[in-house]
Parts: C-alpha cells; sequence; structure tokens
C-alpha cells in the first residue's frame, strides 16, 4: 500500500525486486539501530508514494529463509535499493532521513 512501510518476506520479495522503485530495510527485532530506523522508513514511504518500501525481520522463523540464501548481511540494518529487477545500492546502518531522500531521489526517481 503506497505510503506505508510493507513485511517483506519471502513470498512477497520478488514484488519489491521487481518494483519500478524499491527500498527494502533488513533488521532484527533486537537491534536497536533498527528500532531506531523504524520512524524514518515510515516517514520516507509518507514522502515516496512512488517507492514501495518495506521492511524484512530476519529473525522471525520461517519468513525470510530465501532472502537469507541470496544475501548476507554483516551489519543491521541494511538497507537495498531496487528498480525493476536490479539491485541499485546498498547502505549499511542507520540512514538519515534527509540522506535517504537524496538517495531514493538520486537513484530511484530518475
Amino acid at each position: 500500500m503506497p505510503g506505508t512501510v510493507e513485511d517483506v518476506r519471502d513470498e512477497n520479495y520478488k514484488e519489491f525486486t521487481d518494483a519500478p522503485a524499491a527500498l527494502v530495510a533488513y533488521g532484527l527485532a533486537t537491534c536497536e539501530p533498527c528500532k531506531t530506523y523504524d520512524p524514518i522508513l515510515e516517514e520516507i514511504a509518507a514522502k515516496f508514494l512512488d517507492v514501495k518500501v518495506g521492511k524484512a525481520k530476519m529473525h522471525v522463523p520461517g519468513r525470510c529463509r530465501e532472502i537469507k540464501k541470496s544475501h548476507t548481511f554483516e551489519t543491521y540494518p541494511t538497507t537495498h535499493f531496487f528498480a525493476h529487477g536490479k539491485l541499485l545500492l546498498t547502505r549499511e546502518g542507520v540512514v538519515e532521513p534527509a540522506e535517504l531522500a537524496s538517495l531514493i531521489s538520486d537513484h530511484l526517481l530518475k
């Protein structure tokens, strides 16, 4: 749904990777920086209605099994920027709202 952060799991991951413009933040429930990132993602989802924004909870058993097979993460949160089936950019750690907005404008909304 435009304007909201969606839960990402194996079943809907392709909807994000294949979207014209999407970002997926991978995180854990126990990760303090991930909790800090949640309101930033909400803000970005509300501001960029043409960008599909999702959050993958990597700790939930069985939810992201296939995603874990295709990606390895050194740090949480990690954010991937996708456009039309291509991974364009990866950012580790919390990305501040202004930088996130700039990255979306520069890479996803050309």
